[in-house]
């Protein structure tokens, strides 16, 4: 296999002019370029990865945590932001916690893994750090940005999507189409992200005129499984209800098998809507109702800032993320404003 030095052997230039050829950095005058590309061809030589760190003294590698590495909600986010790498001549290197155990631990750990393994620049996912944990990885913060998450120590590294206005969208939308006797299914309380969803919707219900303190919530993990247990004590409890909002399209989805077996027709029985809008959501039976948040500009624009960190680009970089509702067959409108119905039922 052909090496630089074999390059500039048979170019008849040193190995610093060769070297500025392949790395693309440095004047070259026109004459010598063309006899090194012509060596190059001649040759066939392919710097390899290593070479080229050397050579530009970045990896061309980003990092990426997320917490886990399960369901619908990570894995096109992670697309977007492998095919976008890819675009730019990097590569992704993935590190994720395994969903269970000391979740802080974990993201410290993972982002651990990321720097040693020499990346320029890391995304992370996760709202376990704690500002302790930040400051100590030094200057290596500086080439780090959060998507879907703050730290107040990193503000202009953050990019995430308004949960409370979408928390007020689902609740709009269910007030619009006259239900007011609603069930919620809550994420993990200890994520600030459900958190501001499910108070902007109780928000927003208030101002409605609703009693929220009368509502069915469970709190569930965020899985399907998860909105599977929570639906079945949802009818089992046998509270009269005519929508259920739930935090997020996976529990949603279980949420809806779990109707479908226990013999309640959604949105007849029951109207169901979700939260993120994730590719599941227009792929159920029926096709899940969910709030749309704009992951794909978010994560888009959260890479374009960390490029220019940490390559010194000049890419655009906004923090405008529109959040709206796509309405789908698992939402019904209620005939009267005044219309009640025991949508529970007991198998």
């Amino acid at each position: 296999m052909a090496t630089i030095k074999d390059v500039a052997r048979l170019a008849g230039v040193g190995l610093g002019t060769a070297s500025r050829v392949v790395s693309g950095k440095g004047s070259v005058s026109p004459a010598t370029l063309e006899k090194v590309r012509k060596a190059i061809d001649e040759l066939g030589f392919r710097p390899s990865h290593a070479a080229r760190a050397l050579l530009s003294g970045t990896s061309r590698m980003v990092g990426v945590y997320i917490p886990v590495l399960s369901g619908t909600f990570y894995t096109p986010i992670l697309q977007i932001i492998d095919t976008e790498l890819r675009a730019a001549g990097l590569h992704m290197v993935v590190a994720f916690g395994v969903g269970l155990g000391d979740a802080r631990r974990q993201a410290v750990e993972g982002i651990e893994f990321l720097i040693e393994r020499g990346c320029d620049g890391i995304i992370m996912m996760t709202s376990a750090l704690a500002d302790e944990d930040l400051a100590g990885l030094g200057a290596k913060r500086q080439q780090i940005v959060a998507l879907n998450h703050e730290f107040s120590t990193l503000p202009e590294q953050c990019f995430t999507v308004d949960h409370a206005l979408g928390g007020r969208l689902a609740a709009r939308t269910l007030l619009d189409y006259r239900h007011r006797d609603i069930a919620v299914i809550s994420g993990p309380a200890a994520l600030a992200d459900n958190v501001a969803r499910v108070d902007g919707f109780m928000r927003e219900l208030e101002e409605g005129g609703i009693d929220t303190s009368k509502l069915w919530v469970a709190e569930s993990d965020f899985s399907p499984a998860g909105g599977w247990a929570a639906a079945k004590e949802l009818i089992e409890s046998g509270h009269a209800c005519s929508a259920l909002f739930c935090a997020n399209d996976e529990m949603a989805v279980g949420a809806l098998s779990y109707f479908q077996e226990a013999g309640v027709s959604v949105p007849r029985d029951l109207s169901v809507i979700g939260y993120d809008d994730t590719p599941s959501a227009a792929f159920s039976a029926p096709r899940l109702t969910s709030v749309h948040m704009p992951w794909r500009e978010m994560t888009l624009n959260g890479i374009n800032a960390l490029l220019n960190r940490c390559y010194d680009l000049q890419r655009p970089v906004s923090r405008t993320f529109p959040v709206t509702v796509t309405l789908r067959a698992s939402l019904a409108k209620l005939d009267a404003p005044a219309s009640k119905a025991t949508r529970s039922r007991k198998k």
